[in-house]
């Protein structure tokens, strides 16, 4: 035992004050009498516990109330996915593409969303949309977007007429630019 802490062998031997005191804690309820028919009987009010109750409704009166409600939130977001032909029969996508020669016809000012399949911008700052029965629609947007803001399709929230109207509905890009729709119509075969 040379060369070492002399105090390191005593803090090894000796325990400390605390571990000794510890269990003769745990056994002082069990030393104190006790009766059993005291804690049963009840307590006859007197001025003092009156008093404390009044005091207790005094304070409940300047607590913050705790709210216990559930609140449930239901938000709907539409998401209109970009197109992409199929790369299965590239010859059942022959008929969708559209003809050289498209001439537009007005269509109103809204379009049903449960409609619309597909999405894809062109290269003069309008949305095609492809819609679900077989047409073609020519969105143009506000004059501060980008059609090139769509290429991944869009989200909207629905409205309660379940329609995408033109200077009603705003169109959110998945990179968060937010924008209406100005004019829409729909392309067909040029007639000549």
């Amino acid at each position: 035992m040379s060369g070492g802490n002399p105090g390191s062998l005593t803090a090894t031997l000796m325990p400390n004050f605390a571990t000794l005191i510890a269990p003769m804690a745990l056994l002082v309820p069990f030393m104190a009498p006790q009766d059993d028919a005291a804690k049963l009987t009840p307590v006859p009010p007197t001025e003092d516990t009156e008093f404390s109750h009044e005091w207790l409704m005094m304070e409940g009166l300047n607590a913050v109330p705790v709210q216990q409600q559930i609140r449930i939130e239901r938000r709907v977001v539409i998401r209109i996915s970009p197109y992409r032909p199929s790369r299965r029969n590239m010859a059942a996508d022959a008929p969708v593409r559209a003809p050289q020669k498209l001439e537009e016809r007005k269509i109103g000012k809204c379009l049903k969303v449960d409609k619309i399949g597909t999405v894809r911008p062109t290269r003069d700052n309008r949305l095609l949309f492809y819609m679900r029965d077989q047409r073609l629609i020519a969105a143009n947007l506000e004059k501060a977007c980008s059609a090139r803001d769509y290429y991944q399709g869009f989200y909207m929230e629905p409205s309660k007429d379940g329609k995408l109207c033109i200077e009603r509905d705003k169109l959110q890009s998945r990179t968060g630019v937010k924008c209406e729709l100005k004019r829409i119509r729909q392309l067909v075969p040029e007639t000549t």
